[in-house]
């Protein structure tokens, strides 16, 4: 039976929510159950946001107990190492190569964390490094950000790759359709083989 229990976190402005929207309406697609929730924190200055989605035949709370999830998708990488220790010990992380700098940081009261992918790495868990960012801006869209690594997410799930389009569609502007729709692919792409073509 289809089931997951995904975390994804980020900062406010990197689309988290219409992501979250469109794997909500893929699993529904699929006859599923599905509750989500999200969690803003001064999201409208770059601040955490973290959203919760579960989907199996009958799903009672969005919530997800600390160190079960099955997958965390990490829009920005100190969000995604902070919230690290919510997947279970031999779950997914997927995280984008992405710094934002917190307040704290961009005011100098603080340093950005290095070496993070190592640390994430340290914790045992999956790692798959993609750099959205980066294959947006090859496929002339920035704004395609958040579909990319929803692409990535889609390659680790029980979902149709169908389903997934499905839902973009149903979600995404018609006028952006065709650039969100290839950086779906190369979200998926990286997200199968682990690697990103350079």
């Amino acid at each position: 039976m289809k089931r997951a229990d995904v975390l994804i976190a980020g900062v406010g402005g990197q689309g988290i929510i219409l992501a979250s929207e469109i794997m909500a309406l893929a699993a529904m697609k699929e006859g599923l159950d599905v509750k989500k929730a999200e969690v803003h924190g001064m999201s409208q200055r770059g601040g955490s946001v973290v959203s919760t989605l579960r989907y199996a035949e009958k799903i009672h709370s969005p919530l997800i107990k600390s160190g079960t999830a099955d997958i965390l998708l990490g829009f920005e990488k100190l969000e995604a190492y902070r919230m690290a220790p919510a997947v279970r010990p031999d779950g997914v992380i997927i995280v984008n190569d992405q710094e934002i700098y917190p307040i704290t940081v961009a005011s100098g009261k603080a340093k950005y964390p290095e070496d993070l992918y190592e640390k994430l790495s340290a914790t045992g868990r999956k790692i798959i490094k993609i750099d959205a960012y980066k294959i947006a801006q090859e496929l002339g869209e920035l704004r395609a950000v958040n579909v990319v690594i929803l692409g990535a997410l889609a390659s680790q799930l029980d979902l149709a790759k169908e389903s997934w389009i499905e839902a973009i569609k149903e979600r995404v502007p018609a006028k952006a359709m065709e650039v969100n729709l290839q950086a779906f692919e190369r979200g998926w792409q990286v997200g199968k083989s682990g690697v990103q073509k350079k």
